[in-house]
């Protein structure tokens, strides 16, 4: 688990676009200290990744080592929500989607309609971790206690053994991706093998524009509880260990238990393209799946696909 990510992150603003530029002064060997290409290095052009919160730290680390090794490439980075990125590819505005949920039916149509041929790429796994203050003394919940703090059923502490307080509800808002996921996975809990589609988030619960956002609340508030990408976790915050039903094992959320399925709240993060990749899309796709680029991903605190 990462503990400097989220100081890195916290400049990302969520409607910021990062414009990555290489080649600063002194970086390079040529007289006027700019980083030169490569022998045979053809590769050049513009990419945009506009998507999730959660994937942006990714994407932004790999945007900064390819352009590093491809001085005559730029791309921009902006997570203002795996909806939005998602609503931009279908419009035509944007070579990637990321997200971190898959992408609807209802938005591959919409693509479709709009002549966009949508492509998914896994780039890495994630344990959605569930954090609370360091001094609560709540270690476990079972999913269906987080559902029924997160519809509203369960409001205070002592009835999940904990101190006799209100819970505050701390969620990410509704464009996000993570949003979704937990709603999908969690909230509308599995009964007798099927969704309970009937169950929402409480109307009491606090919806932020960014994980960083939360991340820095439950850390100034003791009865808070908010649910967050593994990379962003600081020590500033505890993690809960979860359990999927009251008589399964309680599991941290760590780079093994995502890895090995263990952990109930594990998920994919995606890269959405208008076709398949190929040229300049393919080689950074090519990129972020590679050696290096996983070894990105758990540098960042997610989880490598190998």
């Amino acid at each position: 688990m990462k503990t400097t990510g989220f100081k890195k992150c916290i400049v990302l603003s969520l409607t910021l676009i990062l414009a990555l530029t290489v080649g600063l002064t002194g970086c390079g060997g040529d007289s006027g200290g700019g980083q030169t290409t490569a022998p045979g290095d053809t590769l050049s052009g513009t990419l945009d990744i506009i998507g999730s919160n959660t994937v942006t730290p990714v994407s932004t680390r790999w945007a900064e080592e390819f352009m590093k090794l491809h001085k005559n490439v730029n791309i921009t980075v902006a997570g203002p929500g795996s909806s939005a990125g998602i609503a931009a590819l279908i419009n035509k505005t944007t070579t990637f989607a990321q997200s971190s949920r898959p992408i609807k039916q209802s938005e591959i149509d919409q693509a479709k309609a709009n002549g966009v041929t949508v492509v998914e790429t896994k780039v890495a796994l994630d344990a959605l971790s569930i954090v609370v203050h360091p001094s609560n003394p709540v270690s476990t919940l079972t999913i269906e206690q987080l559902s029924d703090i997160y519809t509203g059923k369960v409001t205070n502490w002592n009835q999940v053994g904990g101190n006799n307080a209100p819970i505050v509800i701390l969620s990410r808002d509704t464009n996000s991706g993570t949003y979704a996921y937990f709603l999908e996975e969690v909230v509308q809990k599995l009964i007798a093998g099927k969704q309970d589609k009937t169950l929402q988030f409480s109307t009491r619960a606090q919806l932020l524009p960014s994980t960083e956002v939360g991340i820095t609340q439950v850390a100034q508030n003791a009865n808070a509880i908010f649910y967050s990408g593994l990379g962003y976790v600081t020590s500033a915050v505890k993690t809960l260990t979860i359990k999927k039903t009251a008589e399964s094992p309680a599991v941290a959320p760590t780079l093994v238990t995502a890895k090995d399925g263990s952990y109930p709240i594990s998920r994919y993060l995606y890269y959405y393209t208008a076709g398949e990749p190929t040229g300049l899309t393919k080689a950074f796709i090519d990129y972020a799946l590679s050696a290096a680029g996983q070894k990105i991903v758990e540098e960042e605190g997610f989880v490598a696909l190998k």
